[in-house]
Parts: C-alpha cells; structure tokens; sequence
C-alpha cells in the first residue's frame, strides 16, 4: 500500500465491491439466538449472539468497527457497534442501553430469545495498517462499545504492535464498563488508564478529564514516537475536538487518527438519509473515519 495514502482514499477505491456487499448483507437476514444476558451497569446490558446454522455461522465474519442490524420482530430493529472479538465467527457481543423501542423491550427477554442480524455493515479501523506502530485506543462513556473489539485485536496480535495505552474516562465510576476485563488487558503488556469526572465514596482512583492521563502519556516523548502512533477514539463527539486536537498539538498526523461516528447510523444503506453529513453518507463511507476527514465534514461532531 502506498503510504502517502490516506485511510479515506483507500475506502474509495474499495466503496463498489464493498457497496455490493453491502446490498447483499443488508437484504439477508441470519436467523440468530441469544445466548447469554449479563448487566454491566443499572443501564447497558451485555448480550451474546450466536448464529443458529452451522454454516452460516462459519460465513460470516466483520472487523473491528463495524456495525450490525439487529431486529426483534414484531417490535423494531435498530443498529449496533459489534462489541467482540472479530476472530469469532458467527457470534457477537453488543453492549445496548435502553433508549427506545427495540432497546427497552429487550430487558423483557431471556436466554434462547430468537432475532434477525443483517450485516456487517460500514468500514471498520485498519488494524493491521497499525503493525509495528504504537496504538493509543482512547474511549469516553459509551466509547468503549465500539473500542473492545479493536482492543481485542490488539490483545490478540500483540507482538504486531509497539507500545499499546488504553485511556477510558466516564462521568462517574457507577458508569464503567466492563470492569471485569481491565486486569486482563493491563497483563498483556498494555498500560490502561482510567479516570471518572465525579468520584464517589468507593473510587479510589484519579478524577478530571480523559486529557489528563492522555497529556501524561504524551508528554516527554521523542519524534519518532509521535511518527509512529495511531490513535482510536471512541466516545460523545465533543471529546474528538478535545482529545484530537491535544494529539494534533503533540505531532501526531490526523491521518492516524481514527473515530468512529457510529452515533448517527440508522438504516446502514444511506436510505433513510439520518445519517448524511453535507453529501456524505456515514452509515456508507463510515461510520470509521479518519480525524482529516471529519474535519472537512461539515458538523459531522
């Protein structure tokens, strides 16, 4: 791949054969189970779904950063950040707070509950142009959604990658997720910051922005350091101002900076037109974008 290309040039060279996979997966719908329930805060539940067919399951694969349409019928269906490890195939995780019609039925519903996945749809993050390099995955809220596949990539192909921080902040502690898996990804040699802007009785750990472990980090390095790091950006789209520009002020190209505006997907096939930013369909060119395009976007955040 040339390197003065740009992640976006890239997307499209690649948007026909993509847009016809696109038009496939979004006219099939697999039927799928899911498999476990487990509550990660009073709002946002963990649902694991798995594939029913056999073959099916062995067909479908996404990547990191991509999204998937999921139907209960009867009642809705709505799109969500694929929160897994892309490795698994024919099953995936979404972490869902209840928001509105398919979200709040779906606290009613068991083990074994049937419903409809179409997908993959979007573009994901270009993990493997990131080998060899060092990877900052920052998240803010629900940020780490989306992020916890890219972080299961990394942990995955570990050796592929150089220094590797995880940088998560939410409003208060009683919003964390996923805190069961923080030792594990801190063991593999990756350091793991994580700071709450309100703290309550029980946090013990340190309080202020998500800018305030990211400059720590950031500070004191050598050129080649900066050259060689990319950054993922998970989260609301004011903390992209705040967290890419402190990337930008430290050297770090926005070509390797990448967020996700998963936020504004909708219909994922650019039909319902909630997602288009100007001209630009983000459920079509994205929802991964490069931090250079975003800002030629008009209020895309």
């Amino acid at each position: 791949m040339n390197p003065e290309l740009r992640f976006t040039d890239v997307v499209a060279q690649a948007r026909p054969q993509k847009r016809k996979d696109d038009i496939r997966n979004f006219e099939y719908s697999y039927r799928a189970e899911i498999t476990s329930i487990y509550p990660l805060t009073d709002k946002e539940t963990l649902y694991r779904i798995q594939i029913v067919d056999p073959d099916e399951r062995r067909r479908f694969s996404f990547v990191p950063g991509q999204f998937i349409m999921l139907e209960m019928p009867g009642i809705d269906e709505a799109p969500f950040s694929i929160s897994s490890s892309a490795s698994i195939r024919g099953e995936v995780e979404l972490c869902i707070r209840s928001v509105g019609n398919l979200t709040n039925f779906l606290p009613r519903v068991r083990r074994g509950t049937h419903v409809g996945i179409r997908g993959p749809f979007g573009t994901g993050f270009p993990m493997q142009q990131m080998h060899g390099q060092n990877v900052l995955l920052i998240a803010g809220g629900l940020g780490l959604v989306p992020l916890r596949s890219p972080i299961a990539y990394v942990l995955e192909n570990r050796s592929h990658f150089r220094d590797v921080n995880i940088v998560y902040g939410t409003k208060s502690p009683a919003q964390l997720l996923f805190t069961y898996q923080y030792e594990m990804w801190r063991k593999d040699d990756i350091d793991m910051d994580i700071i709450v802007e309100k703290a309550d009785q029980s946090w013990k750990g340190p309080v202020g922005l998500i800018t305030d472990p990211l400059k720590d980090i950031l500070s004191g390095r050598d050129t080649e350091f900066y050259y060689n790091t990319y950054a993922i950006v998970c989260g609301p789209p004011v903390m992209f101002k705040f967290v890419c520009n402190m990337l930008n002020e430290f050297h770090i190209p926005m070509q390797k900076m990448f967020v996700s505006l998963e936020r504004r997907m909708h219909c994922g096939m650019g039909k319902c037109c909630r997602c288009n930013v100007g001209s630009t369909y983000t459920c079509l060119t994205g929802p991964v974008f490069d931090y250079w395009t975003v800002m030629n976007l008009k209020e895309a955040i």
